[in-house]
């Protein structure tokens, strides 16, 4: 089979279940910058496995689950017949967000957040390449959850979404600076006067 089929040659591209919508529809935009964040936290773990499985493994086994995360969104977001009956979802058996897979979010950022230092100023973005690389995966996460906060606006989605991208967020937030704490590498404070 080829990768290629020409189907999106004119600017168009299929949804589940059949509907063809522009490639620059809102909708396509989200599910775009989902899978342009995927690609980036699939960075993070190439760059944390090189620098040693053993002192990142914690990190690296939860980022693996939040990619299978982001495909779940992803298929989320490519099916326009989001409904909140249970009995719809299961007919159409494409897989959502679900609360569970928030609150294992917020479990994860508990659970990290335990092992570093409290911080009372706003940390610059850097120190070692892999918190970075980190950081620049949370800005991906805000620009995306803003792309399906747009989209929300006028369809409906599923709410479990934004508040799941959200929380993604301040994940990686945390763990850029737990990564450079395990690095030896002191957070970098934003110092106004400079």
């Amino acid at each position: 089979m080829k990768i290629y089929t020409g189907t999106g040659d004119k600017g168009e591209t299929g949804l589940i279940g059949g509907k063809r919508i522009s490639k620059g529809d809102s909708r396509i935009v989200a599910y775009g910058s989902v899978d342009e964040l995927n690609s980036h936290i699939g960075l993070v773990l190439s760059m944390l496995k090189l620098k040693g499985k053993d002192l990142f493994d914690d990190i690296i086994n939860f980022l693996m689950c939040v990619q299978n995360d982001l495909f779940v969104i992803g298929s989320d977001l490519a099916d326009p017949k989001y409904s909140s009956e249970n009995k719809i979802q299961d007919q159409l058996k494409t897989p959502r967000v679900k609360e569970s897979m928030i609150l294992n979010l917020e479990i994860t950022i508990d659970k990290f957040e335990m092992q570093l230092d409290p911080i009372n100023f706003f940390i610059l973005p850097g120190g070692s390449i892999e918190s970075s690389l980190l950081q620049i995966s949370r800005s991906v996460a805000r620009r995306t959850e803003t792309a399906v906060a747009r989209l929300s606006e006028n369809e409906h989605i599923n709410p479990h979404i934004i508040v799941y991208l959200n929380r993604l967020s301040d994940l990686l937030f945390v763990c850029g600076r737990l990564v450079n704490k395990r690095l030896g590498v002191k957070d970098i404070a934003w110092n106004p006067r400079k």
